[in-house]
């Protein structure tokens, strides 16, 4: 399960990680609260407004920040990066505890952040490639993120205790020191143990060739419309934490930091379970997608705040489950010189569907209630499970049994027509066999 961690430099590098997410997550609370509680009157929309223009940018840069990922050194990429994001964590800490924050400033803030991390999304996604052996690399990916909803555990119940204690703007000053961190891990990291990985031609129209690598793969485009589904309408967990906890509960900000903490402990085992998984199955991805549907629909009904933190940690399961098999999926999967841009890709439509789905959600929540947002995320997590199961059916002529007998497995056989005996029996894991490159 944690092999990854027998190499060096991966356990510099989870080290840094780790300590760098805490801060990414008390930021992210501590922001989400101060925006609905001291700079507006519980707006959800602004919460909605504010994350659309943190994670716009992957949208909009997406083609180029994969191809920067591609073509340069990703480890100094990233300390360029981190140390940017270190430096707006300052600032908005610095205005905020003067007093003088305003809503238009965190606007402008989460979309400077926003713009620098569409660049460091995919040289930091792909870079570990260089920290393991190939065999490894779905391991190393589901510790990622393990690591980043371990810090999920500390980060928000921190955030919230320290909102209360000295107030929202000593979380983010915290925040640009563990940037730092993360920065001195980098630069810790011994660069003649690094795997080189092949770069990016510097021909013209290596922007396009990324595009055109992902239409050749249908297996690939069919797990990124799963993702943009959940991630556009279902992964809006700052704007449901926060309005079930005050809205709908009467809560106040160590109950809403808590409520993110105990969903962070479904993720955690849903990480360090797909860690234990030798490879990624797009089983699972229909399988997390169906489960996280029904777990955000069960959260919905939940009467009372413990009732419905107790559903949520199902939710950080089921949601970490579906993310971290479609992640590594599309990595192992992926020719390295490609890797750069199809993940900057991956994370374009994860998080650039943001400003889609934020908005939105935020809308129905206002005008209907929490527990309708919620409603929403079900949606989108069960018509994501039909999306592959339709795909899988018919294009690649699977046949989808459950067996309740003995230990409950959802089984996915080929037909044969067309395919040697040995891809006729075997469960579905890569299909880039039978999917030009």
């Amino acid at each position: 399960m944690f092999r990854s961690l027998g190499g060096v430099n991966y356990r510099i590098w989870f080290a840094g990680a780790l300590v760098s997410n805490i801060g990414t997550w008390m930021q992210r609370t501590a922001q989400d609260w101060i925006v609905l509680t001291e700079l507006t009157d519980h707006n959800a929309t602004a919460v909605g407004i504010v994350m659309a223009l943190q994670f716009g940018p992957q949208l909009l840069l997406m083609p180029w920040s994969g191809l920067i990922a591609d073509r340069f050194n990703r480890r100094r990429l990233l300390i360029l990066t981190q140390t940017l994001m270190a430096m707006l964590a300052l600032g908005l800490g610095i205005i905020t505890v003067t007093g003088v924050v305003e809503l238009w400033h965190v606007y402008l803030f989460a979309l400077a952040l926003g713009v620098v991390a569409a660049i460091d999304a995919p040289a930091r996604q792909t870079f570990v490639s260089e920290l393991v052996t190939d065999d490894n690399l779905s391991n190393a990916v589901a510790l990622n993120s393990a690591s980043f909803n371990g810090a999920r555990l500390i980060g928000p119940a921190a955030a919230g205790l320290l909102t209360v204690a000295v107030g929202a703007g000593w979380v983010f000053l915290i925040n640009a020191l563990t940037f730092a961190v993360t920065v001195l891990a980098m630069m810790l990291l011994r660069r003649e143990k690094l795997r080189a990985q092949p770069k990016a031609s510097r021909e013209r129209g290596q922007l396009v060739a990324g595009f055109h690598y992902v239409w050749r793969r249908p297996d690939i485009v069919v797990v990124l419309i799963t993702v943009f589904l959940v991630g556009t309408f279902g992964f809006n967990f700052a704007i449901f934490t926060a309005t079930m906890a005050t809205v709908e509960f009467g809560m106040g900000a160590g109950e809403f930091g808590l409520l993110s903490s105990i969903m962070a402990i479904g993720s955690v085992a849903g990480a360090l379970l797909s860690a234990h998984r030798s490879r990624p199955r797009l089983r699972l991805v229909v399988v997390g997608a169906a489960t996280f549907g029904i777990a955000c629909g069960i959260a919905a009904l939940m009467p009372t705040y413990a009732a419905f933190a107790i559903a949520l940690a199902l939710v950080g399961f089921s949601a970490i489950t579906l993310m971290t098999t479609a992640n590594a999926y599309v990595q192992t999967t992926t020719t390295p010189a490609m890797r750069g841009r199809v993940m900057a890709l991956y994370m374009a439509i994860f998080a650039g569907g943001t400003p889609l789905g934020a908005p939105l959600v935020g809308w129905v929540t206002d005008q209907y209630g929490p527990r309708w947002g919620l409603g929403v995320a079900a949606l989108s997590g069960i018509l994501a499970a039909a999306a592959v199961l339709f795909w899988m059916i018919k294009y690649r002529r699977l046949r989808v049994r459950f067996r309740p007998r003995g230990t409950p497995r959802l089984l996915v056989r080929h037909d044969g027509a067309g395919r040697d005996r040995e891809t006729a029996t075997r469960e579905i894991a890569i299909v880039e066999a039978t999917t030009p490159r």
